[in-house]
């Protein structure tokens, strides 16, 4: 069995690392450092965190303000408050000012679990990705998770990363090169491809385990970076392999699948299924029930491939 991490953890080992190695990283919490895992950084360099309390707008306003004296400002606090509570300020304040702000937010989609529909962010790449000159990353294990990480820090400007609270399987050696904007095909095949991002990219590779058995050989993709889309990656799995399934842990709604669609809508259409959340919210429950009550497993995966090459 692969070995699991939760990228919240990758976030916390990186944070703690990276603060060592540039001594202008700030991170800011908001009264939730135990839970995105933010608490290292602030034990390991205590003059350099700051907890805003619960007011995430204000730890977005205090985020850009740092940002704009020469930091490199993380703000973390879970997805749904991040992304939703303080969007005006993340659009308005750090976007529209271009500071150099990280917004990793934890606690991602259906897999918070049994905090229910309130906690459970599935809008979160729609609202990130709508904001001019954001870079949205979404890591699939913790090796990916790290060298996004890393990689949104030496962009000067605003990012956002998605985190989860779940542990998921490590993809990826610490070899893999990963770089923004650039998708990484984890599988060739030739009858259709599956683009996956976060926590689906592993359900994908499953799936085309099971695909391939009967007969069905297809292209896995992780598509890390939502914004700015590998456009060349999707266009050429499009013209190769004739039929795309997008995977995502997000509304159907503006991800990961409807980005998909408009580029391939407007450059070259092809047979297209997503799996994602339909127009709905989430409820209270284990991950893995919620993950197959809403149609979010490689079984459903399975299914989508199967239904183009029909």
């Amino acid at each position: 069995m692969a070995n699991k991490i939760a990228t919240r953890d990758s976030f916390s080992k990186f944070l703690v690392e990276y603060g060592k190695e540039n001594k202008n990283v700030v991170a800011l919490n908001a009264d939730l450092s135990g839970s995105t895992m933010t608490k290292a950084f602030e034990q390991t360099y205590p003059d350099r965190f700051f907890n805003a309390g619960i007011a995430e707008q204000n730890m977005m306003g205090l985020a850009c303000g740092l940002a704009h004296s020469g930091k490199v400002v993380f703000a973390s606090s879970f997805v749904m408050f991040a992304t939703g509570r303080a969007f005006e300020i993340i659009r308005n304040s750090i976007a529209y000012t271009n500071a150099n702000v990280k917004v990793c937010a934890s606690h991602a989609g259906l897999m918070v679990g049994e905090d229910g529909a309130t906690h459970q962010a599935i809008e979160d790449l729609a609202l990130m990705c709508s904001i001019p000159g954001m870079v949205v990353v979404n890591p699939s294990d913790d090796v990916s998770a790290r060298k996004l990480l890393k990689a949104v820090a030496e962009v000067n400007g605003p990012a956002y990363v998605r985190l989860g609270r779940a542990a998921t399987p490590v993809i990826y050696k610490e070899s893999q090169k990963i770089t923004i904007g650039k998708a990484i095909k984890l599988r060739e095949g030739k009858d259709a491809t599956i683009i996956a991002t976060g926590t689906m990219v592993s359900p994908a590779l499953e799936a085309a385990e099971t695909l391939a058995k009967s007969g069905i050989n297809v292209r896995v993709l992780d598509m890390h970076t939502i914004k700015p889309i590998d456009k060349k990656a999707i266009l050429a799995a499009a013209k190769e392999t004739g039929a795309i399934v997008t995977a995502e842990e997000h509304t159907v709604y503006g991800g990961l699948g409807a980005i998909t669609a408009s580029i391939l809508a407007e450059n070259y259409p092809c047979k297209m299924k997503m799996v994602a959340i339909k127009d709905t919210f989430g409820e209270s429950g284990k991950p893995d029930q919620l993950l197959k009550k809403y149609g979010l497993t490689a079984n459903d995966i399975v299914k989508a491939v199967k239904a183009l090459k029909k």
